[in-house]
């Protein structure tokens, strides 16, 4: 067979559709143009609010050299910070699917063309394409089943999706740096000259009968998108709008009932805790500070010093999150005064009773244990914990990552880390 065989995938043949043209991608790559910066921008303050440069717990990313950056502190304020940024991520990523997918669509006749590089210049060209077409897949497909939970990729999510998410946007710049004028120009011309015109390289040269005009593709396309929106957004608006939330893992019915009945992620079971080492008998606190100073201290204890309340939500990384719970407990800067810092309270490196798996640890920055929000809490909403939100003990604090809040907390060090 020739290369012009109207049954290869390698002849403008074999591509009929009447809706490919200049236009229809010109719009759904601007889109995308938005769309896409908004993403990297958010999933940069994501990566912040982890505090990197902290410690070694906070990113485990392997040689990240100058990729991990330092951005800024992490601030507690505004409390709700996180829930909007990491919602806004989530959310938008899976309304851009649809807007993605027709945007391939419209340009895969591209990728087959022949010869596939007449030229250096070319060639790189096709390079950065393989690239953005990969890497935009790849972000975006381990984004979501991170959103489900569904970890069947090798190795961890945080690596994967950060270089990846490096490499995608490196190739997205560059093409968008060639495409953006003719984009541009493209919708100008549309808006000229009405339906009628050029749709240069990307239309067909023998194109099928139309049964529905490009608008109506991108009105199509606009609608799977909000679906998609309506279907998503709930888990992070949270009150009724949850149950619209059929996409999302913690998109149902709140998880049984009375002041512990709202979202976990990571129960009591999944993570190997045992009752025993949590009962009132063998539990303690150790909490070690200034020059090697150490108190030790059970539940009882905990509930005999000064306790304050905050009314604070919990929001992860994989978009969800849950109104604001009212939280009671010690303040973390009044366990650093405990051990030797009376004043100007240093970072934290909190230690849980799980044993295996990711963020068994964390650290907190200095502003997050000064805040008077910052809690070591030990009732929720006028009860006691459950062992699924942390009992005996754990930590809240205001602006902070999910991940960051630990549960079954068995020991807390402060000290420049």
């Amino acid at each position: 067979m020739r290369d012009d065989d109207p049954r290869l995938p390698t002849s403008p043949g074999f591509w009929r559709s009447p809706l490919r043209g200049t236009w229809f991608t010109s719009v759904l790559g601007l889109v995308l143009l938005v769309g896409v910066t908004v993403l990297f921008v958010t999933g940069l303050v994501s990566y912040a609010a982890y505090n990197p440069d902290l410690a070694p717990v906070n990113d485990q990313t392997p040689d990240k050299g100058i990729l991990g950056f330092y951005l800024f502190s992490w601030p507690t304020n505004p409390y709700w910070l996180y829930r909007v940024t990491q919602g806004l991520h989530v959310t938008l990523g899976i309304v851009l699917i649809p807007v993605l997918l027709a945007k391939l669509w419209s340009v895969v006749p591209k990728l087959f063309t022949l010869p596939p590089a007449r030229s250096l210049a070319h060639a790189l060209e096709r390079v950065s394409l393989l690239l953005l077409v990969g890497g935009g897949l790849f972000e975006f497909t381990t984004g979501v089943l991170n959103v489900q939970l569904d970890y069947v990729f090798p190795g961890s999510f945080y690596p994967l999706h950060f270089y990846g998410a490096w490499v995608f946007f490196a190739a997205f710049l560059a093409h968008a740096a060639l495409k953006t004028p003719t984009a541009l120009r493209a919708v100008r011309e549309r808006r000229q000259h009405g339906d009628e015109g050029d749709e240069g390289e990307l239309a067909t040269p023998r194109p099928d009968a139309p049964t529905v005009s490009r608008r109506g593709a991108l009105w199509f396309t606009g609608g799977a998108s909000l679906l998609l929106l309506v279907m998503t957004a709930g888990q992070s608006i949270g009150g009724v709008w949850r149950r619209t939330a059929l996409l999302a893992p913690h998109g149902g019915a709140d998880p049984g009932s009375g002041p512990n009945g709202f979202q976990i992620n990571k129960t009591a079971a999944y993570a190997g805790i045992d009752a025993q080492e949590t009962g009132p008998e063998a539990w303690r606190l150790v909490v070690t500070g200034r020059d090697g100073r150490t108190v030790r201290l059970s539940r009882a204890e905990l509930l005999r010093l000064p306790l304050h309340s905050a009314a604070l939500p919990i929001a992860c990384v994989e978009g969800w999150s849950t109104a604001d719970q009212w939280w009671r407990g010690v303040r973390l800067r009044d366990l650093a005064a405990l051990v030797g810092y009376d004043t100007d309270p240093p970072d934290v490196l909190v230690e849980s009773v799980q044993r295996h798996g990711a963020f068994r640890r964390a650290a907190l920055r200095a502003n997050q244990v000064a805040d008077p929000r910052s809690l070591l809490a030990l009732q929720v909403n006028g009860e006691d914990l459950s062992p699924d939100h942390g009992y005996p003990a754990r930590v809240i604090v205001p602006a902070a990552p999910g991940v960051l809040n630990t549960k079954w907390v068995a020991r807390m060090t402060f000290g420049d880390l």
